[in-house]
């Protein structure tokens, strides 16, 4: 249940973070929906955005999202991976020198 709840967590960060980008492009820069959500994906995902932006505006929100999203991703997967890598520590039996 516990890694369980750790994935869901993850999954729910990366949710939201994808929803606020797919507002924002939509909002900020009048992309289609499934335009700001490419846009999204792909900066979540690390690629970047496909879509040039227009307005001074949009390129703020663009530059902002890409440092969210990094950090974001990079949280998450520490989320999800902490309980895992603590498992295999203690598989091996690694003691602490302390």
């Amino acid at each position: 249940w516990g890694l369980k709840r750790k994935l869901i967590v993850s999954m729910l960060m990366v949710g939201v973070v994808l929803a606020v980008g797919m507002i924002g492009y939509h909002v900020i820069e009048n992309l289609r929906w499934i335009d700001a959500f490419l846009n999204a994906s792909m900066l979540l995902g690390g690629m970047g955005p496909v879509d040039a932006m227009k307005s001074d505006a949009g390129k703020l929100f663009a530059g902002i999202y890409a440092l969210v999203c990094g950090l974001v991703i990079v949280a998450a997967t520490g989320i999800f991976l902490a309980p895992i890598l603590h498992r295999v520590i203690h598989a091996v039996h690694a003691e602490d020198e302390g």
